[in-house]
């Protein structure tokens, strides 16, 4: 296949890694400023997966270069807040039998990808390996805990040019499979994202240590329960009848193999960048409040990272 990942952060040059080792073509679209690092096209990654390098077929800043080749997927790996701009930016590859993926981080990518590029040439893909830039070019898998699983949530592509997509990706190495309740599942990585993430962020603790202390485990589970409060208020289905049993595999099931992980909120706030919070519990605050439901613990999770944001962004600039 011909494949453009947009966005080389740990996702992206994971994907890019792997998908070009198998003999794809493989191209990259990265914000201008790392081209200069990127000049011999050079990526790899290390970690669970093990130790792989690949030189990509063209790394650039925009879509100039590749607008006469036949593109058959394009990955969009980019944080949340850039994905409307990266998808209008994609549109024109995005013609013919050409795919979007979504690959990201909560609540409304898919859905901005799908009214730029149209729902028959968007997919929505559920993320729940662990990876982190290690440098530019360079990222560390750090942690799985299931496949990605690749979907179209409106049934607007047939299941069998999903699959195939899926079983691509899946043979470059990164674990994945066709999902037909894609937007079920991506909707349980939400309520795992907005229990950890922030938390992880704020105590600079990882996964274990959050369920370890009981203190955590409350705000942890008051923020579940506003999650299921408000999919309840919008018809959102999901996977779990109650909010308590997604509280007990939460505990029982997902937390154990990834509780050395610390949240990417974490490894930003570190590195002074924009955090992905309006995409998770600043996407529950928005939902509740077209409805009028009340979600006082995650309207807070929101504005302590905000100031979190805040402060780290003043300090990388001193």
């Amino acid at each position: 296949m011909n494949i453009v990942v947009v966005g080389l952060g740990a996702l992206g040059t994971t994907f890019a890694t792997l998908l070009k080792k198998d003999g794809h073509q493989v191209f990259a679209i990265t914000k201008e400023k790392y081209l200069a690092e990127l000049a011999d096209r050079k990526i790899r990654i290390c970690g669970i997966w093990g130790d792989h390098e690949a030189i990509l077929d063209g790394i650039y800043a925009g879509i100039g270069t590749l607008i006469n080749e036949k593109i058959d997927l394009i990955l969009l790996t980019v944080k949340s807040f850039d994905t409307e701009m990266a998808a209008k930016m994609i549109a024109p590859l995005a013609g013919g039998s050409a795919i979007v993926v979504s690959a990201q981080n909560g609540y409304g990518n898919y859905e901005a990808v799908a009214r730029i590029v149209g729902k028959e040439h968007a997919l929505l893909a559920r993320i729940i390996f662990g990876a982190r830039i290690v440098k530019t070019g360079y990222s560390e898998v750090t942690v799985i805990a299931d496949d990605v699983r690749i979907g179209q949530p409106e049934g607007a592509i047939p299941a069998d040019i999903i699959i195939k997509i899926a079983s691509e990706i899946n043979k470059a190495g990164v674990p994945s499979s066709y999902a037909a309740d894609v937007n079920e599942i991506l909707w349980d990585k939400i309520l795992y994202n907005c229990a950890l993430n922030p938390l992880g962020a704020l105590l600079e603790c990882n996964y274990g240590l959050l369920a370890a202390h009981e203190d955590t485990r409350r705000v942890m589970n008051a923020l579940i329960k506003e999650v299921f409060q408000v999919a309840g208020a919008h018809s959102i289905r999901l996977h779990w009848t109650s909010a308590e049993d997604y509280i007990d595999y939460f505990y029982g099931k997902l937390i154990p193999p990834t509780q050395e992980h610390y949240p990417s909120m974490y490894h930003d706030l570190k590195a002074g960048k924009r955090l992905e919070i309006d995409a998770l519990n600043g996407a529950i605050v928005n939902l509740a409040g077209e409805k009028g439901v009340p979600v006082p613990v995650n309207e807070t999770i929101v504005c302590l990272i905000e100031v979190k944001e805040k402060l780290s962004q003043g300090n990388k600039s001193h």
